[in-house]
């Protein structure tokens, strides 16, 4: 049975970064949710680019029933991983282009806001990766809800990375880097390497190599309860989600494994993942 909130009574809002023309936007949603009831709050920062007031970011999430991102991917991206540990589903109202995660479009949101008050919803837990670089006195955390991508700094050097899952040491990687990837972020980075599309809702990493020295290399796909480090004799750059950058040391060890907890995507009960791949990737007849 899918899970259900015990109600939606406070919504808070993150808007596309960047973006202070969305404010007519955000207005005309949010007097949708507030018609219904439905109490709005909005993210200081979002706020203060668009010249209104706001909450303190986790303050609005401890507050909130459930998160609403206002933009592309990304936003709701970015969102999702700031939010991680508050336990609270994420809304993707799609402002933006591609749409595979923020799939409410904006002319659907008085239907998705009726749905949401009636329980006539979706919740769909997804596998998030948790992440650390091992230094020499600590641990430098993250999470990541796509990709972790390990590359090199310039374009001169190729990568080497000594590849362990649990331990045991089982690859050598050579090239221009590695993509350890979750289910949902198989069809980002991972797929333009042709890597696989795996279903969102599977407890996998996919490990992509980019540009690898040797044609024998191949993505691998691994359970999800295996924890992958990695380790390099030179300096590497580490990208997580494609929007936040961590450098790792010779002296260092990049760690990867499942978070404890899933990011969890509010939708149409109705939503189908693979009609979402037909219309965003153009698969089937014309």
């Amino acid at each position: 049975m899918s899970e259900k909130l015990n109600h939606i009574k406070k919504v808070g809002f993150v808007l596309r970064p960047d973006s202070p023309n969305i404010l007519p936007i955000y207005n005309d949603i949010k007097s949708k949710f507030e018609n219904k009831g439905i109490e709005v709050l909005l993210g200081h920062l979002s706020a203060n680019m668009v010249g209104l007031n706001g909450i303190n970011f986790h303050k609005m999430c401890q507050e909130v029933d459930i998160l609403v991102s206002l933009g592309g991917d990304g936003t709701l991206l970015s969102l999702v991983r700031k939010s991680y540990g508050y336990d609270k589903p994420v809304l993707g109202i799609n402002a933006g282009n591609l749409g595979f995660l923020a799939d409410t479009p904006i002319n659907c949101v008085d239907d998705m806001v009726d749905k949401l008050l009636v329980g006539d919803y979706r919740i769909d837990n997804r596998m998030m990766i948790e992440g650390y670089i091992e230094r020499e006195n600590d641990k430098e955390e993250f999470y990541a809800f796509n990709d972790v991508v390990i590359t090199r700094p310039t374009i001169s050097h190729m990568v080497k990375l000594d590849a362990s899952i649990d331990g045991d040491w089982f690859n050598t990687y050579r090239g221009d880097g590695l993509i350890i990837s979750t289910p949902t972020g198989s069809t980002a980075y991972n797929l333009s390497l042709g890597g696989p599309i795996m279903y969102p809702l599977s407890k996998v990493f996919i490990m992509t190599p980019v540009a690898p020295h040797s044609l024998t290399q191949r993505p691998l796909v691994v359970p999800s309860d295996f924890t992958i480090e990695m380790t390099s004799p030179d300096e590497l750059v580490i990208m997580v989600d494609g929007q936040d950058n961590y450098s790792l040391k010779a002296t260092e060890k990049l760690v990867i494994k499942g978070a404890e907890m899933s990011a969890k995507l509010l939708h149409k009960k109705e939503h189908s993942y693979f009609k979402v791949l037909r219309e965003k990737l153009s698969w089937g007849d014309e």
